[in-house]
């Protein structure tokens, strides 16, 4: 029998509906300003006249944004970091969990374990111990500073561990009467069944490193090594038109300092903006499923 709705809870679902629609709105609206300034010519944007419709429509700024070797190095340097930190980063996580996904009957120290990794998320080293440990192991101004220094992210741990927890514990009791051991049991079976979960911490990896900004500034003594974020931190606070040439007559005419700013931080999201689709069905489902058990 199909249940009617009452005129107040059907009045509550469309609010909840509007809200949504305003926030979504406003999380868009910010990009589509910068996408308009970046397509924007210089007089216009300069002027503070383009809201969200490019005025004097022009891709010099990507043109210029593009051409620039340091910008196209920084972009390679962030796309290694992220192929090496989310490679690593997940094979680590999965490794943890599993273990610690187990009871403390089959795991005898295992509660034991957990609070180590927890005890991580309420108390850390500190900025200066990190940098001197990480310059002990001779890894300043390399890629595996940007790595492995988070390699570990406690969070994704605790989330799959507790998706793991809520796996039917009698298709891994089949599996080892079949003589399954506990390496085929987690990739082969446990790994399959847990896809809405690494597909998400996946994305959450992805998006972490990516956006990293602040490690990249204090581990990489060479700019020339900057991962994206960080070299868009100097390109913020700095003068990008200073890197121009002043010969160039018709370049200054038709980009500005606004354009090209817009043009490099609409670029840089671009990335996570085409994964994101793809690994969105199954971000909900990740999240609510790794949440509900203990």
């Amino acid at each position: 029998m199909k249940y009617a709705q009452r005129p107040m809870e059907r009045a509550g679902i469309w609010l909840i509906y509007l809200v949504l629609i305003v926030l979504s709105i406003l999380c868009i609206l910010p990009m589509i300003h910068v996408l308009a300034v970046s397509l924007s010519g210089a007089a216009p944007a300069t002027a503070g006249q383009v809201t969200f419709w490019p005025i004097d429509w022009t891709w010099e700024s990507y043109r210029y944004v593009f051409g620039k070797a340091q910008f196209i190095k920084a972009m390679g340097v962030s796309v290694e970091r992220v192929a090496l930190g989310v490679t690593i980063s997940m094979l680590l996580t999965v490794l943890a969990a599993y273990p610690l996904s187990k009871e403390q009957s089959e795991f005898r120290f295992r509660t034991a374990y957990a609070w180590v990794f927890v005890a991580t998320i309420l108390f850390s080293g500190g900025l200066v111990p990190s940098y001197m440990t990480i310059r002990t192991f001779h890894m300043i101004d390399t890629i595996w500073a940007l790595v492995l220094p988070g390699a570990v992210a406690v969070f994704n741990t605790i989330v799959l561990l507790n998706f793991f927890r809520g796996l039917p514990r009698e298709l891994e009791e089949a599996a080892f009467i079949d003589g399954a051991g506990h390496g085929i049991v987690l990739f082969r079976l446990f790994l399959p069944m847990s896809l809405p979960a690494i597909a998400t911490l996946t994305l959450f990896s992805i998006v972490g490193h990516w956006n990293s900004w602040f490690d990249g500034l204090i581990l990489m003594n060479s700019p020339s090594n900057y991962p994206l974020s960080s070299y868009l931190q100097t390109v913020i606070i700095g003068r990008e038109m200073t890197q121009l040439s002043p010969h160039d007559a018709v370049l200054l005419s038709r980009i500005s300092e606004q354009t090209l700013k817009a043009a490099q931080i609409f670029a840089a999201s671009l990335p996570v903006l085409i994964v994101y689709p793809f690994l969105q069905r199954f971000f909900v489902k990740g999240i609510v499923l790794g949440s509900v058990k203990g």
